[in-house]
């Protein structure tokens, strides 16, 4: 806007010396040629009604030629200027007037300020959503700023490392305060959010392990290293599909667990439906979902039948989850226990920790040479794969921060190592049906364990169990359906998830079946994916 104040400034100071000068030489013509004494103030006038066509006073018409002529210069001059001023000036402030204009304050309070908008924000904007805890994005990008405003979330437009701006987000009215860019930026935004209010509780994601302590110094409350866990997850479900044994589980008593199995190749679940299974009847196992292909379905019934790409969500005794573990084996001999590693950055570095400390011999491969790569080299070269002797190996992750890069390697390995299992990190979760569909084993996404672990932080009466996973086990009061069924509330039906068991001051009950009656005090044990969960926390706030 500053440049077209500019120059409109620019345009009236040309007008104005225009007029000047026209004036001068009118005076002196009509002296010289009409015989006429004007005061320049009299020239002035009769200047403008000509640039402006308004009309010609008491001077016309003119006798002399000369005089005549300079009078048409006047007219066609002020025409075009008016041709001029429309599409240069005029236009452009009418259409710089209609367009939206990013907001820059919010009237929110009690809420959840968020610095700033990335696609890892997504889920955590519908984990508050579902849990009706307002929230306001902060970001410098204002035609962003637009753009989510007219989807219809809250946003405003400001440097992020400014008080003024958080001031203008009303921080210190805030629930707390997500700060989400870099780790640089982070600790500049946590510094100024401090600065403003002593109390505001702030929360720091942190990318890199080291930077943890710098941003507490500066004044952060809590920090998340999304990237770490991610690499530990990655790396878990690697040493879980190396052997029958079942370690990637999450107790949630003695006498219960809840875990994803994947299916491999070969195992003598692959073709069968859940009901063929057994799995329900002869194991008294709760099924609660499954992925096929990276689709998440309830309960899957006779029209979904097991393959090697799928991944079983089940709730049972940890003894019965361990037998239906050694089931999803493949029965063939399996390769040596030997994981490939692409990508050596802060999830890949914990991933290969994590590796190591269960025995599991690694590879890395990537792009830069530093201490740790085997090989340096790209994931999606034929060669430095080969290389890395993936037709030898058990398991690759991927742990790329490009998604279309992981998708494409993902495509050649299926041509260089057809049986090699794939476990891919994605960036957003849009993504992940794609990596499936490439031929990923199992993907998990930063955007979604980043969203979990804040939203676990943010959300007093939501407790996420399983940040790490791509299933979602929350602990959760529900007094909104306090003294009615299970079966009344039909939340299979309407929500997707399944109650896994309900916590009844000490006691723990499992096995719910629909009759069960839901006690305003009882915590419940909710699992499910992603979207389930949050349309579970929508009905259960309503």
């Amino acid at each position: 806007m500053n440049n077209w104040w500019r120059r409109i400034v620019l345009s009236l100071v040309g007008v104005l010396s225009l007029v000047l000068v026209y004036a001068k030489l009118y005076q002196r013509g009509m002296a010289a040629f009409e015989g006429e004494n004007k005061t320049y103030v009299e020239s002035i006038q009769t200047v403008v009604e000509t640039l402006t066509t308004v009309g010609f006073g008491g001077d016309a018409p003119w006798d002399s030629t000369v005089m005549n002529i300079f009078v048409i210069g006047m007219i066609l001059t002020g025409v075009s200027l008016v041709f001029l001023a429309l599409p240069l000036i005029v236009v452009p402030l009418f259409r710089e007037a209609l367009e939206d204009r990013p907001p820059e304050t919010t009237d929110l309070s009690d809420h959840v300020v968020i610095c700033s908008y990335t696609p890892r924000s997504d889920v955590l904007a519908e984990e508050l959503e579902a849990a009706n805890v307002p929230y306001v994005f902060v970001d410098d990008d204002p035609e962003l700023v637009v753009d989510l405003s007219r989807e219809g979330t809250d946003a405003i437009y400001g440097e992020l490392d400014q008080e003024e701006t958080l001031r203008a987000a009303n921080a210190a009215e805030a629930h707390a305060l997500v700060t989400d860019v870099d780790d640089e930026t982070n600790a500049i935004v946590i510094l100024t959010a401090r600065e403003l209010s002593s109390d505001l509780r702030i929360v720091s994601v942190a990318e890199n392990e080291d930077v943890a302590s710098y941003h507490r110094y500066a004044g952060a409350d809590e920090i998340v290293r999304p990237r770490r866990v991610l690499g530990q997850s990655l790396a878990r479900k690697a040493t879980t599909t190396v052997s029958a044994e079942l370690r990637d589980t999450i107790e949630v008593s003695e006498e219960l667990a809840v875990t994803e199995l994947l299916v491999q190749e070969q195992s003598d679940l692959v073709g069968q439906t859940i009901p063929e299974s057994g799995i329900r009847d002869r194991m008294g196992i709760t099924v609660i979902g499954a992925w096929f292909n990276g689709e998440f379905v309830p309960v899957p019934g006779p029209d979904h039948r097991v393959d090697g790409n799928t991944i079983l969500l089940v709730a049972g005794r940890r003894d019965d989850l361990s037998e239906l573990k050694t089931r999803t084996v493949s029965t063939l001999r399996h390769r040596r226990d030997r994981v490939v590693v692409g990508g050596y950055g802060a999830v890949g570095r914990t991933a290969v920790e994590t590796l190591a400390d269960d025995g599991v011999t690694t590879c890395v491969i990537d792009h830069e040479e530093m201490p740790g790569v085997d090989i340096v080299g790209d994931v999606t070269t034929e060669n430095d794969l080969e290389s890395a002797a993936v037709d030898d190996s058990r398991s690759i992750i991927l742990t790329l921060d490009d998604d279309a890069t992981t998708i494409y390697a993902t495509l050649i390995l299926k041509q260089v190592a057809p049986n090699i299992e794939i476990i891919a990190r994605a960036n957003e979760p849009k993504n992940i049906p794609k990596l499936y569909r490439a031929g990923a084993e199992y993907v998990l996404s930063l955007s979604t364990v980043t969203g979990r672990m804040l939203a676990s932080v943010l959300i007093e009466d939501e407790e996420i169990l399983t940040p790490e996973t791509q299933f979602e086990l929350v602990r959760t009061a529900t007094p909104q359906i306090a003294d009615r069924s299970l079966g009344d509330v039909d939340l299979r039906a309407r929500t997707g998830c399944t109650v896994v068991a309900a916590e009844r001051g000490d006691e723990l009950l499992t096995d719910l079946g629909p009759e069960f009656t839901v006690l305003e005090d009882d915590t419940l044990i909710v699992a499910g994916s992603d979207e389930a969960i949050n349309r579970f926390v929508a009905l259960a706030t309503e």
